[in-house]
């Protein structure tokens, strides 16, 4: 069991995100807009 997990560990390789997911948090995230009133959070997507 223990030489399953080792060789597992040594095969993960550095993810890189597409340029496409970047842009798409990147807007999601200017559009957003988080209203606070007494102690609820409103999220609201101007999109």
């Amino acid at each position: 069991m223990a030489k399953i997990y080792s060789k597992e560990a040594l095969e993960i390789s550095k993810k890189i995100p597409k340029k496409e997911t970047i842009q798409f948090l990147l807007n999601y995230s200017k559009a957003l807009n988080i209203v606070k009133v007494g102690n609820k959070s409103f999220e609201i997507l101007a999109n």
